[in-house]
């Protein structure tokens, strides 16, 4: 029989998982995404720390921000994850200083 697990303690220990993510392989990604789908979780923001293709977390990816999209091109497979940037997504600490260029024109 199978061990089950309250909605909550899943929730503790995919954000414990998602602390340590760099030092975890693809087959514990694969059973962590497993794991939130069963107690139907979302893992929000925590699906950019690692590839959608192969599952290798992001150690060292390179980052390009173009047109309004973020790129990240994965070191293991060379999959190019794109998303859309949102507002909400960027630091407060950049706000300012774009404000005080505008105001110097």
């Amino acid at each position: 029989m199978r061990n089950k697990t309250s909605k909550s303690d899943t929730k503790k220990e995919i954000e414990r998982f998602f602390m340590h993510i760099k030092e975890k392989t693809p087959a514990e990604v694969k059973k962590i995404k497993r794991l939130a789908m069963s107690h139907n979780i979302s893992l929000g923001i925590n699906k950019r720390l690692y590839c959608k293709k192969c599952l290798h977390p992001y150690i060292e990816p390179g980052i390009k921000i173009k047109n309004g999209f973020v790129n990240t091109k994965c070191e293991f497979c060379g999959y190019i994850a794109r998303w859309k940037l949102h507002m909400k997504d960027l630091d407060e600490t950049i706000m300012p200083i774009h404000e005080e260029k505008a105001c110097a024109r």
